[in-house]
């Protein structure tokens, strides 16, 4: 009983880092929508939607083996935290995939425009890039450490996103023409934000995972 267990487990281990790779395709392809003038956005468009698919499906598919193990198998103690901690993960990680797309399909209509803001938007398109990086490996490979960087990290996305909305609010202020892209890069800075949150409550499942406590609640 316990051999099958641990292949469950490890089955459930296999299956979160696919989706974090997923995940992880899914930012940078957003990120090379807006950025990468190389991009063929509609084929991005089209991929992108594929995948944010197979994140759903996959958040499903391991919710319902989560289950299966806490109610069939009864897990205790470090297991039982592994498993509650992928059950926090799975949501997370398709709130990545939501997010990416999204940014996908807005990055049409502002990519390729001279516009301020557009250099401290791709800086922090960067760190949440990181940052989704960062929490998928702190995962895999059991790294408290970089958990915590991770956690630490956010404070500095959060800073990207003030100081661009306040740029932005400045400039809609004036009245500028192109007052729609503007609106429409705030947008996209609330979801790279929103991304960044994300990434920091898997690194959070994962500190939960390895240690049992909560000591950044």
């Amino acid at each position: 009983m316990r051999n099958f267990f641990d292949k469950q487990l490890e089955v459930l281990h296999e299956s979160l880092i696919e989706m974090g790779e997923k995940c992880e395709k899914a930012i940078r392809m957003a990120v090379g929508s807006l950025f990468d003038e190389h991009t063929d956005v509609k084929t991005n468009l089209e991929e992108i939607n594929e995948i944010e698919k197979e994140i759903n499906d996959m958040e499903r598919d391991i919710e319902s083996m989560c289950m299966k193990l806490l109610l069939k198998q009864q897990p205790v103690a470090g297991d039982l935290r592994m498993v509650s901690s992928a059950l926090r993960m799975i949501s997370d990680m398709e709130r990545i995939g939501d997010q990416s797309l999204d940014i996908v399909e807005i990055s049409e209509y502002v990519r390729g425009k001279e516009m301020s803001g557009k250099i401290q938007l791709s800086a922090m398109a960067t760190a949440v890039t990181k940052m989704v990086n960062d929490s998928i490996a702190a995962f895999v490979n059991k790294d408290l450490e970089l958990a915590k960087y991770v956690m630490e990290y956010d404070d500095i996305v959060d800073d990207f996103f003030v100081k661009i909305k306040k740029e932005l609010i400045d400039i809609l202020s004036k009245g500028d023409k192109d007052g729609e892209v503007f609106i429409d890069l705030l947008m996209i800075a609330k979801y790279l934000e929103r991304i960044g949150d994300h990434a920091t409550n898997i690194a959070e499942s994962v500190d939960f995972y390895l240690t049992g406590t909560r000591d950044y609640v």
